[in-house]
């Protein structure tokens, strides 16, 4: 019998228009021409849109890098570079059929070669190894190109979350691969893009220049065609209070990051527009190695979770702009079960009692719990690439709550990328602080696989029985809702039962901008901030 295949037809579909609270006139109509300064946060530590792995740094790249889909708000796709899949009924094959019109930005043309030489590139440890990349490609049986315009990409085995991976690939061109850039990115790292990379200035700015000959945006796009900025110029301002000052006097257009202390000067100024959102994937939150130091401990682990009381202390550093949240995903996020709300946290009693049952049941003079004469010391380490959001502020304040409530000392220890990887790599640490953006059960499995079977950052170094099964199971289904009861379960294992994770706060992006700048959204679904392809400056 000939197999038949579910077809997902992505044309006819209505137009998008994702939402900010802009409050641009009506009567005004977009115009060409201008050049926008942006005021960002994070630097990137590299250049190539597929090896990046800071979540800040996607408003910068998405400029000159597309994938196949974009999504909607409920989580659905959409054309871009690709017009349509289908995915094969026993859900291992999926099926892109491409765009014939569009272009690399270098004349490079874009057909089903240059995409499935992106998909190899996978499958190759040179490129991909030390990334979440390799995993993927892992999964990969087959790569075909039948014709120009299709690329059939066959796994391994049923993975569900892989059309997320796939459609939101940064597609590079034939001549990227063969460019001394590869690694790290640069303007010789070539896309499709609405703007194209022009020149870099480590520590101090990137810059932008538009594509003229653009005519390939996503379905919800709110205009086709080139973009209508002459030039984006990304100018990288660490301090929040810098970026602030920045906008406020003139210097840049726009910023993203704004602390809970500054929204204030923009969230009622007639001058400026603001806009937040929350993120999607895994709360920012402490990963506890249960593999090294006090936190092998379950019941330390358990004391850490039980003990802090972080509302307050978000509350306090935040200003009340940011959600405190409990489980292993966005409240964004279609797998969010809210089942572990309110159900740990601020019981300091119950926490020294584990403690106390550890055998962390003496002091010395400085407080800190000891047991056969060492103190109960454990290292945070946090990626200075990641220290964002007043982040440092608030491990500082977790710190002098463990001290203070818990006898528990919490050093906190910031590392250039080389050393993060070396730190990670050794699995001599007590804790890792971090987040990540990923969808569709893609951060779960980031963070809870075990390392062994492709858990990227799993930073807790669990491989605890109960996961993987919980896990292979989630990605064997189709059905999201046998997949949120799977991850339900796994959230219970994971926070309540093996305390392997404290999570913290859903990180979200802020923007702020000069009332003359137009245009400014958040994508759908992921949320994070939209390029600037529909962004416009009216006079000023």
């Amino acid at each position: 019998m000939k197999p038949t295949s579910i077809v997902y037809s992505l044309s006819a579909l209505t137009l998008l228009i994702v939402s900010a609270t802009q409050p641009a006139n009506a009567a005004e109509q977009p115009v060409r021409g201008g050049n926008l300064t942006w005021g960002v946060e994070t630097e990137p530590a590299t250049l190539n849109p597929q090896l990046n792995g800071q979540d800040k740094t996607e408003l910068l790249l998405r400029a000159a890098y597309e994938s196949l889909f974009a999504r909607k708000a409920d989580g659905s796709y959409v054309p871009w570079l690709a017009k349509s899949y289908t995915l094969s009924e026993d859900g291992k094959t999926y099926t892109f059929t491409l765009r014939d019109d569009v272009k690399f930005s270098n004349g490079e043309k874009f057909n089903a070669e240059a995409v499935a030489d992106n998909f190899r590139h996978l499958q190759d440890p040179a490129y991909s190894a030390g990334s979440g990349l390799s995993v993927f490609g892992a999964r990969i049986a087959n790569i075909a190109t039948p014709d120009n315009n299709t690329v059939v990409v066959t796994l391994k085995d049923v993975y569900s979350p892989f059309l997320s991976f796939a459609g939101s690939l940064k597609l590079i061109s034939p001549h990227s691969w063969h460019s001394s850039q590869l690694k790290a990115g640069g303007p010789d790292l070539i896309g499709t893009g609405p703007f194209i990379l022009k020149r870099y200035e480590k520590g101090q700015q990137i810059e932008f220049v538009r594509n003229p000959d653009y005519q390939w945006a996503s379905a919800n796009a709110r205009h086709q065609g080139p973009a209508y900025l002459d030039s984006v110029t990304f100018r990288f301002l660490p301090e929040s209070s810098v970026r602030t000052g920045a906008l406020l006097s003139g210097q840049v257009d726009v910023i993203e990051g704004v602390s809970g202390n500054d929204a204030g000067e923009f969230k009622d100024n007639p001058d400026f527009t603001y806009q937040h959102a929350l993120n999607t994937g895994t709360p920012y939150s402490l990963f506890l190695n249960v593999k090294y130091g006090p936190t092998q401990e379950l019941k330390v682990r358990q004391a850490l979770l039980q003990g802090l009381d972080i509302g307050p202390v978000l509350q306090s550093i935040y200003r009340g702009q940011r959600t405190r949240v409990w489980g292993i995903t966005s409240p964004l996020d279609p797998f969010y079960d809210a089942g572990l709300e309110g159900k740990y946290g601020n019981n300091p009693t119950l926490a020294n009692k584990l403690l106390d049952e550890a055998g962390w049941n003496t002091r010395g003079s400085d407080g800190i719990r000891t047991k056969d004469g060492k103190p109960l010391t454990i290292e945070i380490v946090q990626a200075q690439a990641t220290v964002r959001d007043q982040r440092d502020v608030l491990l500082q304040a977790l710190q002098a709550e463990a001290r203070q409530k818990l006898g528990v000392d919490l050093k906190i220890r910031y590392v250039d990328s080389g050393t993060y990887v070396e730190v990670r790599n050794s699995g001599k640490f007590g804790s890792i602080a971090n987040s990540n953006t990923p969808t569709d059960g893609i951060d779960i499995e980031n963070h809870y696989l075990p390392i062994n079977a492709g858990g990227a950052i799993n930073y807790s170094r669990t491989d605890d029985p109960q996961l993987l099964p919980l896990l292979r199971s989630a990605w064997q289904t189709q059905d999201n809702a046998q997949r949120k009861s799977l991850y339900s379960q796994l959230q219970n294992v994971a926070i309540l039962q093996q305390a392997l994770a404290i999570p913290l706060y859903e990180p979200e992006d802020q923007i702020a901008a000069a009332r003359y700048v137009h245009g400014i959204s958040f994508r759908p679904f992921k949320q994070m901030p939209e390029n600037t392809y529909d962004v416009w400056l009216s006079k000023h």
